[in-house]
């Protein structure tokens, strides 16, 4: 073999060992985060070579399905927060129940009102035409997120990839680590530390509630009984609560919905904040930013958010990048699942 010829050679084969490498963390090189050059990380560029085109296929699915219904961006936002809060970011929510796994769909929290499950199947679909195998279902949730929040009109942000899929569920996990609607502002702090998130990062995510709607059941309480003693929330302003009473009467109508704001439901913007400030906040959980008795920092960042939407959107960029680094599986752990739904 000529001087060139081994030269080649190692080319070629330095090239698909970084490409089969970046398409399956664990079977070659590692790359990213800590704990030296071979430590396995997620990183933005971790489909460079195996599927250049992935955002764009997400992207291209995305602004059919939100064009057609603009809340589903909302729901594939939702989607990955109750992903990433139970144990990781690592795809368990979109697993359906079956013999070895009691789903977390089936959750409390999750029950009758987690959405977007047929987007995140079409996105999967097309990837496993382009790609086959190798972009995972829970970079799918990470990528959908940040592309509904930008077709929404909020931020874009560079998104670290190369998360794996798990092989397991946790029902009881997503029944007990993602915060209620009727938080206190103490659990709120304590759900969040639990995930390795602080008081910034549970203001700007809870920032997030610009988009999207929830259903009476999750803020009936407010209207009817908040402290057991049958009297509505005092926090709440006047008319907006005689508005929240026709949409959600004491007797039934739990599945109604209402905008989390109503000021603009379909644009990310920072009109949560300023809704939250004028006793207009929908859930508990909202508004104990503003009024908690432990809300000293988060009423500060209310404020500044509410009058500073260039601060709110730079940081909800940095929280959900860290949220989506919640105990990822990378190298040999999971797998790349073929559908989303089931292992492979």
């Amino acid at each position: 073999m000529t001087s060139l010829e081994v030269t080649l050679s190692f080319v070629v084969t330095t090239f698909l060992s970084i490409t089969l490498s970046l398409a399956h963390p664990g079977s070659g090189f590692g790359w990213g985060g800590g704990g030296g050059p071979f430590s396995f990380g997620l990183f933005p560029e971790f489909y460079q070579f195996s599927c250049p085109q992935a955002n764009d296929i997400v992207m291209s699915v995305l602004e059919k399905a939100i064009a057609k219904e603009p809340r589903t961006a909302a729901s594939l936002l939702r989607l990955h927060f109750h992903d990433c809060f139970v144990q990781g970011c690592d795809a368990s929510v979109l697993l359906d129940n079956n013999a070895a796994v009691a789903s977390e769909k089936n959750s409390l929290p999750n029950r009758n009102s987690i959405r977007g499950f047929e987007v995140i199947d079409e996105i999967k679909a097309k990837l496993e035409e382009a790609c086959p195998q190798t972009v995972s279902c829970a970079d799918i949730l990470a990528l959908a997120a940040r592309g509904s929040t930008v077709i929404s009109g909020g931020p874009n942000w560079e998104l670290p990839l190369g998360r794996r899929d798990s092989r397991t569920a946790s029902l009881t996990g997503s029944n007990n680590n993602i915060p209620p609607p009727n938080s206190t502002i103490q659990n709120l702090i304590t759900l969040f530390k639990r995930q390795g998130l602080d008081e910034v990062d549970l203001v700007a995510l809870s920032g997030g509630h610009t988009i999207g709607v929830a259903r009476c059941v999750t803020f009936k309480q407010r209207l009817y009984n908040q402290n057991g003693n049958n009297r509505p929330d005092e926090t709440l302003d006047k008319m907006y609560y005689s508005g929240l009473k026709s949409v959600c009467p004491r007797s039934g109508g739990d599945n109604n919905i209402s905008p989390l704001d109503f000021g603009s439901p379909a644009t990310f913007d920072n009109t949560y904040f300023k809704l939250i400030l004028w006793g207009k906040g929908l859930l508990t959980s909202d508004e104990v930013l503003l009024t908690g008795n432990a809300a000293g920092k988060t009423r500060q960042l209310v404020k500044a958010y509410a009058e500073d939407e260039v601060a709110f959107f730079n940081q909800f960029a940095k929280s959900m990048v860290k949220m989506g680094n919640i105990s990822p599986l990378t190298g040999f752990q999971g797998e790349v699942r073929k559908h989303c739904r089931r292992f492979n």
